[in-house]
């Protein structure tokens, strides 16, 4: 016999996320005293093919206010949701995809409907009494995920020299328990931390929570973390690698057609094959097992002749170039571009949606990374959506930050649950 507990009233309100720019949190009450709430996040670049968020464009908060998109939610979605069974998640979304009407989400706006996606489903698990992964993934829901833990920002996450956005560490081996790869990458970080200060580099913090110094180009960055590796006592390669995020599409130059590299003031332009001679360069150097957006979001010849190159040692992740859409993913499956998709749910809109797109690139073989975003929130939902669908790895930012280190205290209280009733006692 089907579940039933009807959505009684909806409620949204403005917020802030960790950049003091307003978001979207919502609550979702079903039954007499069932109530979910989520808060949705926000990236500082939002790629050509995302979801779009509504903003309101007026005087408050530099024009970032969501006082619309909250209208929206207590004024429209909620009529068109209420009296609705909360545990019917993809009905749910589908009358959400059809009141906003447009394919990214204009009308309404995707934070709006992101929001009352996110609450609906916690309210089900809430009423269920059950963690929010298992409601999601049911009993296959088992697989802790690996921390791509950022270590060191560039790009337009950080005001400093750096390029690349995203210098992550990654934990090596098999066997490992998720508390013991946190430890490990909270031990590099603190060693960089050491080692960025003796050097007299500044430690402040870009939006993900890792450090941004003015170094000299990439490899001087990458030679920072292998020495905290090694000052922390591990070996890179064996137990600590390192990801990449490339942030491409804020690189590319139309007019020369090629990427330009700002902060290393002597780097030339550098074109689809150049770029891939760069890249085999570092995997060269440096013990690289990730790069994420290697190329600009409209570059599939480059993305295709990378993941010819060097696809069968490396991860080639796609974010903007997939943007969380499942026909993106279908098309970068169809000409081979990339090996793995990044997760983010606010690109899309939807928890259907997102799902679906998780289930085509791991239905396909490629590995799926459910990702942060540079405007995160105090809400966890990314880290149970990690375990969820056995994603496998897990972007969430540096050890610093309590938006970022959440996600991570979460993981490691679901590790304990997944271990059994005597693991919760101790």
């Amino acid at each position: 016999m089907e579940r039933q507990l009807l959505i009684r009233d909806v409620y949204a309100r403005e917020i802030l996320d960790s950049r003091g720019n307003p978001t979207i949190e919502a609550e979702v009450l079903a039954g007499e005293d069932v109530v979910g709430r989520a808060s949705v996040p926000s990236g500082v670049s939002a790629g050509r093919y995302e979801a779009a968020e509504l903003r309101d464009g007026d005087e408050r908060f530099n024009g970032r206010g969501v006082e619309r998109a909250v209208e929206n939610v207590n004024s429209r979605l909620a009529d068109e949701i209420i009296g609705m069974n909360v545990f019917c998640q993809e009905e749910i979304d589908r009358v959400l995809i059809r009141a906003d009407g447009t394919p990214d989400k204009r009308n309404m706006g995707a934070n709006a409907l992101l929001a009352v996606s996110m609450a609906s489903a916690r309210a089900a698990c809430t009423a269920l009494k059950l963690p929010l992964y298992r409601y999601l993934g049911g009993v296959r829901a088992a697989k802790m995920p690996v921390p791509m833990m950022n270590i060191l920002n560039g790009g337009v996450h950080a005001d400093n020299t750096l390029d690349i956005r995203e210098f992550m560490i990654v934990p090596a081996g098999e066997g490992r328990s998720f508390r013991e790869q946190l430890r490990m990458c909270a031990e590099v970080y603190h060693s960089l931390k050491s080692i960025l200060k003796e050097r007299g580099y500044a430690t402040s913090v870009g939006d993900g929570g890792g450090f941004a110094p003015d170094l000299k180009d990439t490899c001087e960055a990458l030679r920072m973390i292998r020495d905290a590796a090694e000052r922390a006592g591990y070996r890179m390669g064996k137990e600590i690698r390192i990801a990449l995020d490339v942030a491409a599409s804020e690189l590319y130059d139309p007019e020369q057609q090629a990427y330009i590299f700002r902060g290393e003031g002597q780097s030339p332009p550098r074109k689809t094959e150049e770029m891939i001679q760069y890249y085999e360069e570092l995997i060269s150097e440096f013990p690289i097992c990730s790069i994420e957006d290697p190329f600009d979001q409209e570059d599939w010849k480059g993305w295709q002749l990378l993941t010819e190159r060097i696809g069968n040692r490396v991860q080639i992740a796609g974010d903007t170039l997939f943007a969380t859409n499942a026909e993106r993913v279908k098309k970068g499956i169809r000409l081979g571009a990339g090996n793995a998709v990044l997760i983010k749910v606010n690109q899309i809109g939807t928890l259907t949606e997102a799902f679906e797109t998780i289930k085509t690139a791991q239905d396909a073989g490629y590995r799926t990374i459910i990702s942060h975003r540079s405007g995160e929130t105090e809400d966890t939902f990314i880290a149970d959506i990690a375990v969820a669908f056995n994603a496998g790895q897990i972007k969430t930012g540096a050890p610093c930050r309590s938006e970022r280190v959440a996600k991570y205290n979460r993981l490691l209280r679901i590790e304990e649950q997944l271990r059994g009733p005597e693991a919760e006692m101790h």
